[in-house]
């Protein structure tokens, strides 16, 4: 029994001390000028890679990116990133998401969100709610590579739509997930 807790706790120190030395410098910005351009860089290499994720752009009431998001855990785990809400081009606030998990997952992994709020009421919901829950409020369709491929502006119909891009590492597993975006006022 011993030994099983010292591998365990041994697992959990190498995750740790994994997370820390790959924590990427956009992830722990604190400055509000980085996290600005980290977050239009990400937009513009999402665009780059995904053209529908730019025609979503260009009819989205305003636009939520997160550059870097890490994400670490074993068994318990976190994820954490800053980001930016854009609208008509242009930075109107910065954000922090985070989340918790529980379940079977282990690994690191570092990974892009952009959300593209199409709708008014999924905007004005940000502004309205202290911090906005994922899973909560606006509904949300994460569009991955197949579904962008049929997507145009006729049957973009949702509030939400949201891209993961730009991963690296590896998580394994499954867990159960809430995530929370709020407002933050870097330096």
């Amino acid at each position: 029994m011993k030994k099983l807790i010292r591998t365990v706790a041994l697992l959990i120190i190498t995750v740790v001390a994994a997370v820390i030395v790959m924590i990427p410098h956009s992830a722990v910005a604190a400055n509000g000028a980085e996290i600005s351009q980290d977050s239009l860089t990400a937009l513009q290499r999402l665009y780059d890679t995904v053209p529908k994720a730019k025609m979503l752009g260009e009819k989205a009431k305003a636009i939520m990116v997160f550059p870097s998001i890490l994400k670490a855990g074993l068994i318990i785990g976190g994820q954490g990133g800053n980001g930016v809400l854009i609208e008509n081009g242009k930075i109107v606030g910065h954000y922090n998401i985070s989340a918790a998990s529980y379940g079977l997952q282990a690994g690191v992994q570092e990974f892009g969100y952009a959300m593209f709020l199409m709708t008014d009421e999924a905007r004005k919901y940000i502004d309205k709610s202290d911090g906005w829950e994922v899973g909560v409020g606006p509904n949300i369709v994460v569009v991955d590579e197949g579904a962008a491929k049929s997507l145009t502006t006729t049957t973009a119909k949702d509030d939400v739509y949201a891209f993961i891009f730009s991963q690296k590492g590896m998580m394994a597993g499954i867990g159960i997930q809430g995530s929370k975006i709020t407002k933050i006022n870097p330096k």
